[in-house]
């Protein structure tokens, strides 16, 4: 009985400690509150259901991190799209909005999204949780140096995506 006591205890402590982190990170890469709230409650059922296999708790973020990810990635396996007729499609031009209507952080959080995964995953690491070059390679099993590379192509290849959408200025500010 206790060891289910041990083990609800540490889940109760993983969950209040990153839970408003993965629902961030999950909002980042979906862009969508409700599919994100599903991807965090997924998450920390596959924890609960694998929490045995966390030896070391200081890897806890980057393992909930890694499950959201997978998580993630599965959603599309599953889904099957919808079709819609092309006929009754009705195209709007984008050129119609508003320059206000377009407001920077979408700009931006689409084209991050737009990046390659090699980019976009450490990228999303530093900007949304902050965290180090080293702790970005310890999670996705890379060299720090590979990280520092990866970090400077993908925002490099930002910088190139956010011009070609019309974002004047300074992009290096944004990010």
């Amino acid at each position: 009985m206790s060891n289910d006591t041990d083990k609800t205890a540490r889940f109760n402590e993983l969950a209040e400690a990153y839970s408003t982190d993965l629902y961030r990170y999950a909002m980042w890469i979906c862009g969508n509150d409700a599919l994100a709230k599903d991807l965090v409650q997924e998450t920390f059922l596959r924890a609960w259901r694998s929490l045995d296999s966390l030896k070391d708790t200081g890897a806890a973020k980057s393992w909930l991190i890694t499950i959201v990810r997978r998580e993630f990635a599965r959603t599309f396996e599953r889904k099957v799209p919808k079709f819609t007729d092309v006929d009754k499609v009705v195209v709007v031009d984008d050129d119609v909005l508003e320059p206000d209507e377009r407001t920077e952080r979408e700009l931006l959080r689409n084209g991050i999204l737009r990046l390659d995964q090699k980019y976009r995953n450490p990228l999303l690491l530093q900007v949304v949780f902050g965290h180090s070059c080293e702790e970005i390679a310890e999670q996705l099993g890379i060299s720090k140096s590979a990280v520092m590379t990866q970090l400077f192509r993908a925002r490099e290849k930002l910088v190139r995506q956010l011009q070609k959408d019309g974002v004047t200025g300074n992009v290096h500010e944004l990010f």
